[in-house]
């Protein structure tokens, strides 16, 4: 069985977030989405850090970014 990429995405986030690790590393972690799964993974990542999960996490989308983070660090040219 083949997985489209959102697809994938789905099950890696719902991999993730039973098992509750107290650490996250997430590279776009809504960008193959659409609008309602975007949601719902926005919020359990909000759930995540509101039971102390240490996350670290790329998002080039300024919202979700704006979301998530509570530190924003920017790269330019590989230099923060």
């Amino acid at each position: 069985m083949t997985f489209s990429g959102g697809e994938q995405q789905r099950v890696n986030v719902a991999r993730v977030f039973a098992v509750g690790y107290p650490i996250l590393l997430l590279d776009e972690p809504t960008a193959s989405l659409d609008a309602a799964s975007c949601a719902l993974v926005v919020g359990l990542i909000g759930q995540a850090r509101a039971t102390g999960a240490a996350i670290l996490a790329t998002a080039h989308d300024g919202t979700v970014r704006g979301e998530i983070a509570s530190r924003v660090v920017t790269l330019d040219q590989g230099m923060a």
